[in-house]
């Protein structure tokens, strides 16, 4: 007599019941990300009331701040904590949409010296930041983090990086602590230093958009000089910002080989397990943008979608931030980042100083 095994099919309830379950946490990420652009825009619509100048902190920053605050003092309910879970979905759906941002004709536009300073930028700083993250005795994947955030997009690269090395969020918490509170500083500094070296707005805008990390302090810092160097700040960022998936893609092949050493016996499927597959959606608008496939309202609406999911990504870094722990590493990482940022700055300046009369 054969015998038969039943098999248990999920029940539609089933389904129902795991997706109510993240509805809580979800409603508290809207509500910390919309939060935090609710505090931008109040900010600037103050300081244009009142003819106040002031820099543009993008709501990257005050979601952060406000998850921190609620993680570390009512703490957050495991009521919550499902749906939080998701940040990192909609982070990598945020870098797959950014790709619409990116189109290489706009980075084209900067011209072969620009782009070849970009490429040295990039390069020099992450070997300076690995070294030094090394010298320091940081965590070898802490120091890929702030490598990586300083030498191309700040947060965006930070939590990018995270997911695609399987970086701890503690780490990925210190270094965007580092580089929002040192980008903050550089919007203050480079245009004071630009005027008093009286640079031109093509070289300051350059510099700008070389030695600043988040696009929200490096638009704020160009405009602050003037409008024409703002433009020219945010072309420079934009060659960098493109180049994340690569930067991405290249250290998290890094970290899997690294820890295939420790035994894992099929390297092609560790390879592709640790491969981050957002990356390639990433290249995949990117190419279809730059091939004019969109329309220039689609490509705006990608480009909101991008900026909504990294709404939810941000509150969700914030509400999973423990200061506590963040505080148990002391301040290395913060004294890495800071010694790193002052190098990149000068060694920046120094490259677009030395190319002032080939830029012309």
């Amino acid at each position: 007599m054969a015998s038969s095994i039943a098999v248990a099919q999920p029940r539609p309830s089933d389904a129902f019941k795991r997706i109510a379950g993240l509805v809580p946490g979800l409603l508290l990420l809207v509500a910390v990300g919309y939060g935090g652009k609710y505090i931008e825009h109040a900010i600037a619509v103050y300081t244009r009331a009142h003819h106040l100048t002031f820099p543009s902190i993008e709501y990257v920053l005050w979601s952060i701040v406000i998850g921190v605050v609620i993680a570390n003092t009512t703490g957050v309910p495991a009521v919550f904590r499902p749906g939080l879970a998701t940040y990192e979905f909609w982070l990598k759906a945020g870098i797959v949409l950014l790709g619409a941002r990116f189109v290489l004709g706009d980075v084209l536009k900067l011209g072969g010296v620009s782009l070849v300073l970009v490429a040295i930028e990039i390069t020099v700083s992450l070997l300076f930041m690995t070294a030094l993250g090394r010298a320091f005795g940081l965590k070898p994947k802490l120091t890929t983090l702030l490598a990586v955030g300083s030498s191309i997009c700040g947060v965006s690269a930070i939590i990018a990086a995270q997911g695609a090395i399987d970086a701890d969020e503690e780490d990925s918490s210190f270094a965007i602590a580092a580089i929002l509170t040192l980008g903050a500083i550089a919007l203050f500094i480079f245009p004071l230093l630009g005027h008093w070296l009286r640079m031109s707005d093509l070289t300051y805008g350059l510099w700008a958009g070389l030695g600043i990390d988040n696009t929200a302090e490096v638009t704020a810092a160009g405009v602050l000089y003037s409008d024409a160097a703002g433009k020219i700040a945010v072309l420079a960022k934009t060659a960098r910002n493109a180049l994340i998936g690569f930067v991405v893609l290249g250290y998290a092949i890094y970290w899997a080989r690294k820890e295939h050493r420790r035994g894992i016996e099929n390297k092609a499927a560790f390879l592709w397990r640790k491969f981050p597959k957002f990356v390639l959606g990433f290249l995949l608008i990117s190419a279809l943008a730059t091939a004019s496939l969109f329309s220039k309202d689609q490509l705006t609406s990608l480009g909101n979608l991008s900026r909504w999911a990294f709404l939810l990504t941000f509150a969700g870094v914030g509400l999973r931030t423990n200061v506590r722990d963040m505080w148990k590493q002391g301040a290395r990482p913060f004294v890495v980042g800071a010694v790193g940022e002052v190098f990149i700055a000068i060694l920046t300046l120094g490259l677009v100083l030395g190319a002032n009369r080939l830029l012309k």
